[in-house]
């Protein structure tokens, strides 16, 4: 009786040298990538809250410039609209992340107070730009905000308003969750393994 030759799978086998060397790349790039929806697709509300952190860091590492246009300017309220700015874009992230918590429903008060604070943030950045604006004007030529010594009035006024853009990206992202759900849902993450078909992904993005 003739013995029977087990039938191994067939393992795909990499090339030598540079072409060996980007195979083995672009398959690691292919599996972060994987990794990478796999995560969106269990926490999508980490696509708003980038462009929160972004704003966040935007504020933070131009506070020099607005802190110095705060005090040449001496505006009112400039002050307390800079540091309101500063205290509810911390209490935001915090809400926003209480309000999407891992593999539970969303919490609607907590979204709606971080709604809240981020409008009121939008509206102390709108004030302070108008203050700016009012100032220099009130300064009848004597403060020119392109002038080296104190174009970081200039630099303030820019970068409040690239934090407004990005604030309000990120709302409009915090809204359109449930689609980014259903598109992210549409991708496969599935893994493929020799002689064994594919092994899928266990979705868990929302229950």
């Amino acid at each position: 009786m003739a013995d029977k030759k087990a039938k191994t799978p067939e393992v795909k086998k990499t090339g030598k040298g540079f072409k060996g060397f980007c195979q083995k790349v672009g398959h690691g790039l292919k599996e972060i990538c994987r990794k990478f929806i796999v995560m969106l697709k269990r926490r999508p509300s980490y696509i708003p809250l980038a462009l929160f952190l972004a704003a966040f860091i935007v504020y933070s590492f131009n506070l020099t410039d607005i802190s110095n246009t705060t005090a040449l300017l001496g505006g009112p309220n400039m002050g307390l609209a800079g540091f309101a700015t500063m205290l509810f874009s911390m209490l935001s992230l915090l809400c926003f992340l209480n309000a999407f918590p891992y593999r539970k429903k969303t919490n609607v008060p907590m979204l709606c107070l971080m709604l809240a604070m981020v409008a009121l943030i939008i509206f102390c950045d709108v004030y302070y730009i108008r203050q700016i604006a009012a100032m220099v004007s009130a300064a009848n030529g004597t403060i020119d905000p392109y002038d080296p010594k104190t174009d970081f009035i200039a630099y303030a006024d820019y970068y409040l308003r690239q934090h407004i853009i990005l604030l309000c990206v990120g709302v409009v992202l915090t809204a359109l969750l449930p689609v980014f759900k259903k598109l992210l849902r549409m991708i496969n993450t599935n893994v493929a393994v020799e002689g064994n078909g594919e092994i899928g992904a266990i979705d868990i993005s929302a229950e």
